[in-house]
């Protein structure tokens, strides 16, 4: 079911008429959660005259998440980084929802939430409203014994809002990853991530905000050193972009309009490791780490944060450091949704569903579901587990259209899916 959150609820009247369709549906109906990665390659390369294909996703757009990093410091427009989903798929239902409970059996179903706007802050470049993060922490799984397969739906109240059921006859599950903290205190209260527009909007506006507070006359030298102190938590391409990228902000186009604040800014680049950008080369990480202490981007490894506080970081190896802004690229925690689902296995590190090499998720008992696929971050292949990036949520998308294609046609089944590595790339400033 999907469930309105935030505050106040979202009253609305549905009729049977809203959402119920004219005659019987007869096509299969493919769910998909997510419009990222893998949810968004999946939508487009379906056969949607066969398919009964409806996109559940709480963002009605398709990320582009290589160029956060550009919009974030203004060298790209926040457009440039979303593909609304609806542009090249009206043959398919889209719900702007989150999904909170799935069950498996005896029938498909799944429970949606509908999402409400709380704010303004909660727009993006277009000025719609987005959805926020589910309020609940609780998931449960449930079926139903209703055979019906038209759009008729239920809505049901409750203390976080409004939720209704969706019934799937297979089902691919592309909801992706969190930000992970860690459990570090202070971290969700004062620290920026990088995973969505939203964020990079944000980012964008912090960085602009700390330069005109640092203007003002009324500070000292060492209060706009302060503020204009900026940590990256996170040495991966994520975390290494976004300093490279600052840099450049900094140096083509700050010095322009601060001239007198340009020389006060800090940009520190921490992670844990003992080097950054852990899965390249080792060249390559020599290289980057000797480019940014050329440039003056300060790269702390092997440092241990403790606490976050508002403008204050609390670190082990160097104490109370005071920041103007904090971009916390740590890596991935579960989607809750994903640790909900009882029925089906678990990777017991990452918590994701692991699958078989046809993608189909792995129930407890060590058989497959053939309903059910999994795909991006949110699964791990049992054969061969591979890394959480986009080119992996991509292949797998690509690879399960063309296998659903194929089961609608009752035509052979594709091979076991392949991962073939096409390498990474992370953009270190334009030096």
């Amino acid at each position: 079911m999907l469930r309105a959150s935030g505050t106040p609820l979202l009253r609305v009247v549905c009729t049977k008429r809203a959402f119920s369709s004219s005659v019987r549906r007869e096509k299969p109906r493919l769910v998909i959660l997510g419009s990222g990665w893998g949810g968004y390659e999946v939508l487009r390369g379906v056969d949607k005259k066969r398919w009964d294909v409806v996109l559940v996703s709480p963002n009605n757009y398709f990320n582009f998440t290589p160029l956060l990093a550009g919009c974030a410091v203004g060298t790209l427009e926040f457009r440039c980084a979303i593909e609304p989903v609806r542009r090249y798929s009206p043959a398919a239902t889209m719900y702007q929802a989150w999904c909170d409970k799935i069950g498996t059996l005896p029938k498909q179903n799944i429970r949606m939430r509908t999402p409400i706007p709380s704010s303004p802050h909660n727009q993006h470049s277009y000025g719609l409203y987005l959805p926020q993060m589910p309020a609940t922490k609780s998931f449960a799984v449930e079926s139903s014994g209703d055979t019906a397969y038209d759009h008729q739906i239920s809505t049901t109240n409750s203390e976080t809002g409004k939720t209704f059921p969706l019934k799937y006859d297979t089902l691919v599950i592309s909801v992706g990853a969190y930000s992970q903290t860690f459990g570090i205190p202070g971290v969700k209260e004062h620290a920026h991530f990088l995973k969505d527009v939203r964020d990079a909007r944000a980012i964008r506006s912090r960085i602009l905000e700390c330069f005109e507070i640092a203007n003002q006359p009324t500070l000292s030298d060492t209060e706009r050193r302060q503020l204009l102190n900026f940590c990256v938590v996170g040495g991966g391409p994520t975390g290494v972009e976004f300093a490279a990228e600052l840099h450049d902000l900094v140096h083509d186009e700050i010095w322009k309009y601060y001239p007198s604040l340009a020389k006060l800014v800090r940009i520190n680049l921490y992670d844990v490791a003992p080097k950054i950008l852990g899965t390249f080369d080792q060249n390559l990480v020599q290289y980057t780490e000797k480019t940014f202490r050329r440039e003056g981007i300060n790269v702390l490894t092997s440092h241990h944060v403790d606490r976050v506080e508002a403008g204050k970081l609390h670190i082990k190896e160097q104490g109370e450091v005071h920041f103007g802004l904090l971009v916390w690229a740590t890596g991935l925690l579960q989607n809750p949704l994903i640790e909900s689902i009882a029925e089906l296995k678990k990777h017991p590190k990452t918590k994701s569903v692991i699958v078989n090499e046809h993608l189909n998720a792995l129930k407890t008992d060590g058989s497959s579901d053939a309903d059910i696929f999994v795909i991006g971050d949110a699964a791990s292949v049992e054969s061969a587990p591979l890394p959480a990036t986009a080119q992996v949520a991509n292949q797998q998308a690509k690879y399960l259209y063309k296998k659903l294609n194929k089961i609608i046609k009752d035509q052979p089944a594709e091979k076991p899916f392949e991962f073939h590595n096409q390498g990474s790339l992370a953009y270190i400033g334009n030096w």
